[in-house]
């Protein structure tokens, strides 16, 4: 199925709303993302993960660093507390924080 703007038709979340954090983490290098749809953060700042794509792009979760809210590359991210150990599946067009 075309997918347009989104990256993957399901995602993980800690609640239905996907409002919840999952974890947080601490950046493992510099991301600069192609658009502005990615999160864009420093070495060594706290990134804040909402939910984790699954299916086409797994590469690719969603968060926050400071009041900004976007993708990231999951690789970029040293976990260091998880918030969730509970993970729902649902479909990426639901609640869209953008």
């Amino acid at each position: 199925p075309d997918l347009g703007r989104r990256f993957a038709e399901r995602k993980r979340c800690a609640d239905p709303e996907c409002s919840m954090l999952m974890c947080r983490g601490k950046a493992t290098q510099d991301f600069k993302g192609p658009d502005c749809r990615f999160v864009n953060f420093k070495k060594g700042e706290a990134v804040y993960v909402y939910y984790k794509l699954i299916g086409k792009s797994t590469e690719l979760w969603a968060g926050s660093v400071g009041s900004d809210f976007g993708y990231f590359p999951k690789d970029l991210l040293e976990i260091n507390h998880n918030y969730s150990n509970e993970e729902l599946e649902l479909p990426t067009d639901v609640s869209l924080i953008f």
